[in-house]
């Protein structure tokens, strides 16, 4: 059993160490002892340890220890951020009429040259349409960004991408995901703005899938997304690249609307997602799959539009669109 039991325990004491290595002490060698304390020093004691039992207990002590130390690490708005996010938004709810301030629409000259316009913006979630996703592939084909996007009569569309609050000098980092390094943070925008620097200043390669959904569970979902916004404004929490990406956490609030389906592996595989979306019947299924990807990919179109007032019309001009 000890030795069956082995790949589990070795595994939880290397997460407890680069826990330690990464969120612990910022004295680079306080931070190194604690780890291999931990790391090294529980393995010797897991194959010393008899019987098997007495070996586990030691391992899920030490280990527990760290998760309750890992766990109670506070989150912060209060940080140096990098200006592309800055401001949390934060939204107001009147009846059916929503306020929200700290929309960003920033005009790029280039990825890291821009005017930073944060604007104020009213909807009428009666005069919503439905929902849209986004998908942006930077080179991996396997991993995508998701952003979502809500279409109202007689306004822009308001788009939505789950993201790091990164500080300033702070790069994005996979490994560091896993870990308590960023912030959480909503990026609410226009779709010139969160959209159009991907394919324009990026050089990113996006697809743009309308998603089968009734108004009132796209409008239920926008509510949900919105509610969060609000409460992350002032009660930060932590990003993660397992729980807490920019594609579980939409499934989190799909699950909070009620409309939750059978856990895939393709949600933590997400450049893999959108062949799901197709098998589920929440995009257009009139065609075979390769063609509607072919015919929602907006790349082109997004970088012809550029910054035009008619950025959403444009990208959305042949996409294919079922029956919501």
């Amino acid at each position: 059993m000890k030795w069956l039991l082995a790949p589990v325990a070795f595994v939880a004491l290397a997460w407890a160490a680069a826990a330690l290595w990464f969120d612990g002490p910022s004295t680079p060698a306080l931070a190194g002892g604690l780890a291999a304390a931990v790391g090294l020093g529980g393995a010797a004691l897991y194959l010393r340890l008899r019987p098997a039992w007495r070996a586990l207990a030691a391992v899920a002590v030490g280990v527990g220890a760290v998760a309750l130390w890992w766990l109670r690490i506070p989150p912060s708005n209060d940080r140096d951020w990098q200006p592309d996010v800055a401001r949390p938004a934060e939204v107001q709810f009147d009846g059916s009429r929503v306020t929200i301030r700290n929309v960003r629409n920033f005009h790029y000259r280039s990825e890291t040259d821009f005017d930073p316009i944060w604007e104020t913006r009213e909807y009428d979630l009666d005069r919503l349409v439905g929902v849209d996703l986004f998908f942006s592939f930077w080179g991996p084909t396997l991993i995508a960004h998701t952003i979502a996007s809500w279409e109202f009569e007689g306004a822009q569309p308001l788009a939505i991408s789950i993201e790091t609050r990164k500080e300033v000098g702070e790069e994005y980092s996979a490994i560091l995901g896993f870990f308590r390094q960023f912030e959480l943070y909503y990026v609410v925008a226009d779709e010139r703005d969160v959209v159009g620097v991907r394919t324009n200043h990026r050089g990113e390669h996006v697809y743009l899938y309308r998603i089968r959904m009734p108004v009132e569970d796209a409008r239920a979902l926008l509510v949900d997304y919105l509610e969060t916004v609000e409460h992350i404004a002032h009660h930060p929490d932590w990003y993660n690249a397992f729980t807490h990406n920019c594609t579980t956490t939409i499934r989190r609030h799909v699950q909070h609307i009620g409309r939750g389906e059978p856990f895939d592996w393709r949600i933590l595989v997400n450049g893999r997602l959108e062949e799901l979306l197709y098998e589920r019947g929440r995009i257009d299924t009139a065609l075979p799959f390769a063609e509607i990807r072919e015919r929602s990919e907006i790349t082109e179109r997004a970088t012809a539009a550029g910054a035009s007032l008619d950025f959403s019309r444009q990208i959305r001009v042949g996409l294919p669109a079922p029956e919501r």
